[in-house]
């Protein structure tokens, strides 16, 4: 999602009600759009990957001089399991991330038996301006056929995703009866404000819900209106698939209290009344521990780690990531603070970490990016993988 990682409901709800005039285009490269967007139908995965670096060759906007070491990160990815297990997985990441979302989830996964892939959704990994380009259909059609393709590969499938990629994953089960279950990383099934209902209008007055400079190669810090209003829409299509549904297979789903860019409580209450698989499980990151009797309550309030609640983003990344754990090169400075400690974040001062808006007195906050508690929710979601029910 986006730096601030909101999908700058406010900016959604002023634009739309107030209906101001065309937004002018940035002539920064990072908000023009490409010509098309990348092929993702390619008969093999290998080819697929191929061709997609062959585009991003093309249409990315590089942010180093690495231009290789950028592009293998964000790269939609095979990883293959030295014993496998005969079950596959595909993996989705959400709007404004890249397949680096999954690494550690998928390097776990493999280490299983698992065969792992991750794709990347149209308008990603590029720049930011080719998110204006996609549909809701460009997306679905991505998670659909990759989905069948890595059924050729293996006797089973599941499919994980997170935030946005949740949302698509859980739409195309409870439409295949033939997965195995569903991975959900921070679902946004609901937002967390209403405001975001009206980005498709606003997408025709203005361009941009948010601009903020392009400066982290692993995912956006911008966001168009369109592609919040195709978000939205992701979210529309599966409240829709899961009114009334009883999905019967397991589901693993892992949240965060503080979380400020979802309605963790709608998601809360799908998973009590709608998935009643009993090998489920809802890890929940805070403070309130939760009536669901499948429910795993971790505390996020660590102060010896310098934390004081959960994130949207901070439930997929190892604490030993070299991007987003503890020592992390990526430290996300812009987290609702003020201009002042926005700065002395970036000047590397010592800072406490939580979701997008906590505040707290005499507590500087950057984004938490990590998982503190990524080996237990491992543990946690092997279990369900590991069901009886889902056994072959």
């Amino acid at each position: 999602m986006s730096r601030k990682n909101t999908l700058t409901f406010g900016a959604i709800a002023l634009a739309s009600t107030a209906l101001i005039a065309c937004s002018t285009q940035p002539h920064d490269p990072a908000f023009q759009t490409a010509k098309t967007l990348p092929k993702y139908d390619q008969t093999s995965f290998s080819d697929y990957v191929a061709d997609t670096k062959q585009w991003l060759e093309t249409n990315r906007v590089f942010m180093t001089q690495d231009k290789e070491s950028e592009l293998l990160d964000v790269l939609p990815r095979e990883y293959e399991p030295q014993q496998p297990n005969g079950q596959g997985v595909l993996l989705v990441h959400g709007l404004g991330d890249t397949p680096y979302s999954f690494i550690n989830v998928a390097e776990h996964l493999a280490k299983k038996g698992y065969l792992v892939r991750t794709v990347l959704l149209s308008g990603h990994a590029s720049k930011v301006g080719d998110l204006q380009l996609p549909s809701l259909e460009d997306w679905q059609g991505i998670v659909d056929h990759h989905a069948r393709l890595l059924k050729t590969n293996v006797d089973s499938i599941w499919v994980g995703g997170y935030s946005t990629g949740a949302n698509l994953v859980t739409d195309l089960a409870i439409q295949d009866e033939s997965i195995n279950g569903v991975l959900l990383f921070s679902p946004a099934f609901q937002p967390n404000s209403s405001s975001v209902k009206y980005a498709g209008l606003a997408s025709y007055f203005v361009t941009w819900a948010d601009q903020d400079p392009e400066d982290n190669p692993l995912r956006y810090n911008s966001l168009p209106m369109s592609a919040a209003a195709v978000y939205y829409e992701t979210s529309v299509e599966v409240r829709d698939q899961l009114e009334d549904t009883q999905y019967e297979k397991p589901v693993f789903m892992l949240m965060s209290e503080g979380d400020s860019v979802i309605d963790t409580q709608f998601a809360i209450d799908i998973f009590t009344q709608q998935f009643n698989n009993p090998n489920s499980r809802l890890i929940w990151q805070g403070e309130k521990a939760l009536a669901e009797p499948r429910s795993t309550t971790l505390s996020m309030r660590l102060p010896e780690q310098r934390i004081s609640n959960g994130s949207h983003m901070g439930l997929l990344f190892a604490p030993n990531n070299p991007n987003y754990g503890v020592q992390g090169q990526s430290r996300i400075c812009s987290n609702g603070q003020t201009e002042e400690q926005e700065a002395a974040c970036m000047n590397g001062d010592d800072v406490w970490f939580s979701a997008w808006g906590h505040r707290e007195d005499n507590k500087n906050h950057a984004r938490l990016t990590y998982n503190p508690y990524f080996t237990e929710s491992m543990a946690l979601l092997d279990q369900v993988m590991g069901s009886e029910s889902t056994k072959k």
